[in-house]
């Protein structure tokens, strides 16, 4: 008896301490008598403003559903601090200049370099061991890494990515009137002189027209841009060669002179809007529909939206396509991609009252589940998933940033990170005729260069020579396609001497060392 007793004595000890040992294995979610359940941290409930601009899309509000899954997932609020797009740049300026940026806001990541060590934004890199998803994103875009990173070795932004990290992904197309190519059974030109001889033939079969029209002389898609890069091979005034990859002035390329000549051509034969140099974005809009110009160079997610708009404005038979990229004898057809990196990126306050939630929620922002609320939306509302792959609501029509942005604040300026995600999914859902544009356009596209960091005396020297150059530029270049200057040896050489004498041998030999210095290039 005795030694029973003992033993049932040792048998329920045992099962008490193994009772103990399982409770104290559980989570800490359900609290003892007599005590309070302590609150996660990493989700109490905090606000922090975040500076917007109103698109022309539709206004920034402070109910859209992506904000309230978000605040259920982390326990962040934003309030959003709301702007003009006009009143952007100055609100900016004064916030900056006064240390009283809001709490998230973006800024060109030269801004964040520059006042980043000035404890105006937070640097980002004391957090990066607390901070996965930051970490990794600098790892995977070293000209993230690179084109955030202050004098100070602090880092201040998170660049917004633009493009697919293979620089695949385009923006720009020539396109033209098919229904009028059909109509006099024209072909599409390949060549510089077939693009001449096709504008030509457009020019005789319908006389009131002035078949060629850009809506802009510089940019991406402007006339000194685009028909410099045909004869050339550089893509504006100064930019990487991809045969050299060195920077080059465009101007000092022995073909410069030659596509001045062509556009002079152009001109003098009303092939060329001559109202090249001053037309605005509305002028052109109405000039392409109303067909008084057949021909343009510009964005291509606007081809179908403007298509409608021509059949809308009366001509029933109104379409648009896609013609082939063209380039001079013995240069280089291409466009560049979409840059991987932007050259605006997301910073936070230095002064954020709680500095690790602030870092917290922005990790969860690069993270695959924020990321695809600011990128995406919320699936089954705003996309689907097909053969595991995401798709916008095919209801939103062929242009779904707009609804996207109006409705749901997805891929809003801004306030998206990662604009590359967004246009993959609006591309998988394009139109038959859309991909087949962009497969047309394959063999065109190679990747864009990578951005450079500049020095506080290389940014000194740009500011001091490049907008007085880019003036004369833009002048001179208009009287030679014009006609106000004649164009030979002597006074293109005389173009030239100015040119130099405005800094342009200075910006050049800068922009190689900011290049070699930031990414080690020879």
């Amino acid at each position: 008896m005795k030694k029973r007793t003992v033993a049932t004595g040792l048998t329920t000890v045992m099962l008490v301490s193994l009772v103990a040992a399982a409770c104290s294995s559980q989570p800490n979610d359900t609290p003892a008598a007599g005590e309070t359940k302590k609150p996660d941290e990493s989700k109490k409930p905090i606000t922090f403003t975040w500076l917007a601009y109103d698109r022309p899309e539709g206004k920034v509000r402070q109910d859209w559903d992506i904000f309230k899954e978000i605040e259920t997932k982390t326990g962040v609020k934003i309030e959003f601090q709301v702007v003009s797009q006009e009143g952007l740049k100055e609100k900016k300026q004064i916030m900056i200049a006064t240390n009283s940026v809001t709490d998230f806001i973006q800024v060109d990541t030269l801004e964040g370099r520059q006042h980043g060590p000035d404890k105006v934004f937070l640097n980002l890199k004391d957090y990066l061991d607390k901070a996965p998803n930051l970490k990794a994103f600098y790892d995977k875009y070293p000209e993230a890494r690179a084109v955030a990173t202050g004098v100070d070795g602090g880092i201040y932004t998170v660049p917004v990515i633009e493009g697919d990290a293979e620089g695949k992904g385009f923006n720009f197309v020539w396109y033209t009137r098919k229904d009028v190519m059909d109509k006099y059974g024209l072909k599409a030109p390949t060549t510089v002189d077939e693009f001449y001889q096709f504008l030509k033939t457009l020019k005789e079969k319908q006389p009131d027209t002035y078949p060629l029209i850009n809506n802009a002389i510089i940019g991406d898609t402007g006339l000194f841009t685009t028909f410099g890069r045909a004869f050339t091979g550089i893509h504006g005034f100064y930019n990487v060669d991809p045969a050299t990859d060195k920077y080059a002035f465009a101007p000092y390329h022995k073909g410069y002179k030659d596509s001045l000549v062509y556009l002079n051509k152009l001109f003098n034969e009303k092939l060329l809007d001559p109202e090249f140099s001053m037309i605005t974005q509305a002028q052109w809009e109405e000039r392409i529909l109303k067909g008084k110009s057949l021909v343009t160079f510009f964005w291509k997610a606007d081809l179908e939206t403007l298509m409608d708009k021509g059949r809308k404005a009366g001509i029933a038979e109104y379409t648009l396509d896609a013609i082939p990229q063209f380039a001079a004898d013995g240069i280089k057809n291409y466009q560049f991609s979409r840059p991987v990196v932007g050259a605006a990126g997301r910073a936070i306050s230095a002064k954020v009252k709680d500095k690790d939630r602030a870092v917290q929620f922005l990790d969860y922002l690069l993270g695959e589940e924020g990321s695809n609320y600011l990128s995406l939306g919320i699936e089954g509302k705003t996309y689907t998933k097909e053969n595991g792959k995401s798709v916008y609501n095919k209801d939103f029509g062929a242009s779904p940033f707009t609804t996207l942005r109006k409705d749901w604040g997805v891929w809003y300026d801004m306030v998206t990170l990662d604009n590359a995600k967004s246009r993959e999914v609006w591309e998988r859902g394009l139109s038959d005729k859309s991909k087949d544009i962009n497969k047309r356009y394959e063999s065109f596209i190679i990747p864009a260069p990578k951005q450079i960091v500049k020095t506080k005396e290389e940014l000194e020297l740009e500011k001091s020579k490049l907008n007085n150059l880019n003036k004369f530029l833009e002048q001179k270049l208009t009287e030679f396609v014009a006609g106000k200057t004649p164009i030979n040896d002597k006074t293109y050489q005389e173009f030239i001497d100015q040119a130099k004498k405005l800094g342009a041998d200075e910006l050049l030999g800068m922009y190689n060392a900011a290049y070699t210095r930031t990414y080690g290039k020879k």
